[in-house]
């Protein structure tokens, strides 16, 4: 779950603040690191770092992050490090000079690493994955061996990339002298979206994560990439689309409208807003279905993202909706945190209870999700702290059993609050008195009824189910090691080198 941003001026304009601002947008993606790349004279320049995208760009570095075309990239670690060196966009000199930021996790990186060092003679300085597609695709248009890049070559390196590369990824990135690419793999399991502006000179182009950043910065929403299919814009403002897959499947991440994307985003068509409004009449459905004589006094959302689910669920239910939870929005998100000590910590210090609102009542705290089921135990114990006479706990979507594996850093099964438990144990860990989860085939409803979007989803992390087709168990072991809590921490990789920095 990383954010990815690219634009090409038309009359030259540096877009460096658009970069900026637009990277300011995607914020919630990802706090762990921010990075961007401008290219100028067939020059690139580059500032990344970890941190937020405030911590990270200065003003002596926006002054020389020059040039009419650039991306940029918010990350947060897909296995728990920290490392600097994984900060992106990442950038290889051959051929061509070729920068490049990725959102996904492929699922195939440790047979590509071995294949790009022992048949593509290519050296690889992290442990990104990210580093590792923007190899295959360097090394596919090296072996075209043509001296000028056209349209042509980069469509065949993507069709390739396509070939080797397995897992979820949207991609962004720039070729000296020639323009910048975007592709999406081809189950469209992470979003990317392209829109247009009118300018004088010609058009100017935007590629993003979301719609939010390609509206902020006033441009025209023009549609998703479909799964498989790449786009090309070159210098002088020539636009080209291929579809480069052989048998793309529409088959996005259903977490994306539960928790990833803002509410104000589009994604394949579909409103995330309006999915969750959706999450929250069909879940306050399901109470009067089991608990029709329920005696909950007031509806309370745990901030931010189950807000829309919340209000719903309280018009639905016929019982006030109040806030009972008051957010620091200077902390980052908890779920996004590397290391349980970490993310313990952070509850207390983001969310502060108002007392009156609880006092004596029987309260429905609503979560978009519970994944390890800490946050929720301790915000639990805080209504009660607060006066509650009943907690009881509402989830807008199912219970997450399952690692996910294509971009989000679930963690292993093991850490999973709901993995080999009934929902009564899940319950009784998280100290409440009722507890309540999504249907699964609700969910996919809720999302399909909110504009005209794809009909299948990838829910593996409540299902088990990775479309992909490729997750065996010993891939699922593997990242259990990677991601559990335990292994969690800075990872002293050394820097990345080759391009000019701005420091």
């Amino acid at each position: 779950m990383c954010g990815i941003i690219g634009i090409l001026s038309a009359n030259g304009d540096n877009v460096n603040q658009s970069i900026y601002d637009g990277l300011t947008v995607l914020q919630h993606r990802g706090q762990d690191a921010a990075g961007i790349v401008t290219l100028h004279q067939d020059r690139f320049y580059q500032r990344k770092d970890n941190g937020m995208v405030s911590d990270v760009f200065r003003t002596r570095h926006m002054r020389d992050l020059h040039g009419p075309m650039g991306i940029g990239h918010v990350r947060y670690p897909t296995a728990g490090s920290a490392s600097s060196a994984e900060a992106q966009p990442f950038y290889v000199n051959s051929p061509y000079g070729i920068v490049l930021a990725h959102n996904g996790n492929l699922t195939n990186t440790e047979a590509l690493a071995k294949d790009i060092y022992a048949q593509d003679l290519r050296h690889l300085n992290t442990n990104s994955d990210s580093e590792v597609l923007l190899n295959v695709f360097a090394h596919e248009m090296m072996v075209q061996h043509k001296e000028k890049v056209t349209e042509e070559e980069v469509f065949n390196a993507i069709a390739r990339v396509h070939e080797r590369c397995k897992g979820g990824y949207a991609a962004v990135g720039m070729i000296a002298g020639f323009g910048l690419f975007a592709f999406r793999d081809p189950f469209g399991l992470r979003p990317v979206v392209y829109g247009e502006r009118d300018t004088p000179a010609g058009k100017d182009y935007i590629v993003a994560s979301e719609t939010v950043a390609v509206d902020v910065l006033e441009f025209k929403v023009m549609r998703d990439l479909a799964p498989g299919e790449a786009i090309v814009i070159t210098e002088d403002g020539r636009f080209f689309s291929r579809q480069c897959a052989a048998n793309p499947i529409v088959a996005p991440c259903i977490f994306e409208h539960v928790y990833l994307a803002r509410p104000d985003s589009v994604i394949d068509g579909v409103s995330v807003y309006e999915a969750r409004l959706n999450m929250g009449e069909k879940l306050a459905a399901k109470i009067l279905r089991v608990n029709p004589h329920h005696d909950i006094d007031v509806v309370m959302p745990i901030p931010d993202t189950s807000r829309t689910s919340a209000l719903q669920m309280a018009q639905r239910l016929g019982v006030p909706y109040r806030e009972g939870f008051i957010k620091n929005r200077y902390i980052g998100r908890t779920f996004i945190m590397p290391g349980q000590t970490q993310r313990k910590k952070s509850v207390r210090q983001k969310l502060n209870a108002i007392a009156r609102e609880f006092e004596g009542k029987h309260v429905l705290l609503v979560d978009d999700s519970i994944v390890r089921g800490t946050t929720s135990a301790q915000i639990v114990q805080m209504a009660r702290d607060a006066g509650a006479r009943k907690v009881s706990f509402a989830s807008a979507s199912p219970p997450v059993r399952y690692p996910y594996v294509y971009g989000i850093d679930m963690p292993a099964a093991s850490e999973l609050v709901a993995n080999n438990k009934s929902v009564e144990e899940i319950c009784a860990v998280i100290g409440a008195d009722w507890l309540v989860y999504q249907d699964l085939s609700d969910l996919e409803a809720a999302v399909r009824e909110s504009g005209p979007g794809p009909q299948m989803f990838d829910t593996s992390c409540f299902s088990g189910v990775y479309v992909t087709g490729d997750v065996s168990p010993e891939y699922l072991a593997g990242i259990a090691q990677q991601r559990n809590d335990g292994a969690k921490g800075d990872n002293l990789e050394p820097s990345a080198v080759g391009l000019h920095n701005v420091e």
